[in-house]
């Protein structure tokens, strides 16, 4: 058995196989009103209808001022959560594991979608924007600057996460993710480049985990026990003088004397910067992390091929291997590759509808 479908239990959850579909926002509630629809349906069941282990949901914004676009998902309201509970089903029904990535877009929020022929960038107030939050008042480069966060504002988000954690349990969904990367709320105060508050907030290591420790430490407070619990984190900034790996490393440790379970490992988007995207080059940041601690890990980032997936597995770099673009691009990636690693036929997970397209069926040509 390849290791990329040997099952993985983490606390009471069994998932099928390692191979699991990354977050990745949609942009596509275009009523703005946070409900996911057909088309969230549509994208997610098809890969479950693949053979992915873990759907994983876009970052679902736990408040209405804390999305990225106005087109954003939401779980900050029980219709939202309503809605995606026949989504959740019917991801259980093929098969595969549910999540939601829970999030809060804080300074790079209130901005367009930047679809094709669409604008990009900062929406102005006048224009329906909003008054974005930041740990600090330093803006993300070109867009309006945040207001800095009072202590009510963070016991406002802390209480927006646990209520969006348990409406993601009253709906049936397996894992929890909190997103801490990407440049949004909780990278924000990790990071130096985005945080100079001058109280227990801001400077050190130790006080620029504190808040995002606060937030994680309360959903897992109110997420079911038996249920697993995974923290996004962007692993360095790529920039000199921001958040890098080392400290990554020591913030996964807290994570798992506080009951995260998984780190979920990118990178970057705190500011521009100059990424070396090259095939599978947030792996060695999953190594690191992995190999400096007992915590599982998930590598994401151009990772494309089943033989690439299965040899970041056995090599120990990773526990999981995210998969995102190729996702897009090959609803049932995970079909292929299984078939391209060997196993039977019978062991590959097709929804009995799409046996008559299995690739051992295929004639030679």
């Amino acid at each position: 058995m390849p290791l990329l479908f040997e099952p993985i239990a983490i606390r009471e959850l069994t998932i099928r196989n390692r191979a699991w579909l990354s977050p990745m926002c949609m942009y596509s509630c275009n009523a703005e009103d946070g409900m996911p629809n057909d088309w969230h349906l549509t994208h997610l069941g098809a890969r479950a209808q693949g053979g992915f282990g873990l759907i994983m949901s876009e970052a679902v914004a736990v408040t209405k001022d804390g999305r990225i676009t106005p087109q954003d998902a939401g779980l900050w309201n029980d219709e939202q959560a309503e809605a995606w509970a026949h989504i959740v089903k019917f991801v259980h029904d093929q098969g595969a594991a549910f999540g939601f990535q829970l999030g809060h877009a804080g300074r790079k929020a209130s901005t367009y979608r930047g679809f094709p022929g669409e604008p990009k960038g900062c929406i102005a107030i006048e224009d329906g924007g909003w008054q974005t939050l930041g740990p600090s008042t330093i803006a993300h480069e070109g867009y309006r600057a945040p207001r800095a966060m009072t202590r009510g504002d963070m016991d406002d988000v802390i209480d927006a996460f646990t209520a969006a954690a348990g409406r993601a349990d009253r709906v049936g969904a397996d894992v929890v993710e909190v997103h801490a990367a990407h440049g949004y709320l909780l990278h924000e105060f990790l990071s130096p480049l985005a945080n100079d508050r001058a109280d227990e907030y801001g400077g050190s290591f130790e006080n620029r985990v504190r808040f995002p420790l606060e937030v994680i430490k309360a959903v897992r407070a109110v997420w079911p026990q038996d249920k697993p619990l995974f923290v996004r984190v962007s692993a360095t900034d790529w920039i000199e003088g921001g958040w890098d790996v080392e400290q990554t490393s020591r913030f996964a440790g807290l994570l798992q004397r506080i009951g995260v379970d998984l780190i979920d490992v990118s990178s970057g988007s705190i500011a521009p910067a100059k990424i070396p995207a090259t095939r599978n080059y947030q792996v060695p940041l999953a190594a690191k992390i992995r190999s400096d601690n007992t915590i599982l890990t998930a590598a994401v980032g151009l990772i494309l091929e089943p033989k690439e997936a299965e040899k970041i597995l056995i090599s120990g770099e990773s526990d999981v291997v995210f998969l995102a673009r190729v996702a897009l691009r090959e609803a049932a990636w995970p079909l292929r590759a299984a078939f391209e690693l060997g196993l039977d036929a019978t062991e590959i997970p097709y929804p009995p509808q799409y046996t008559r397209a299995r690739f051992d069926l295929i004639p030679a040509e």
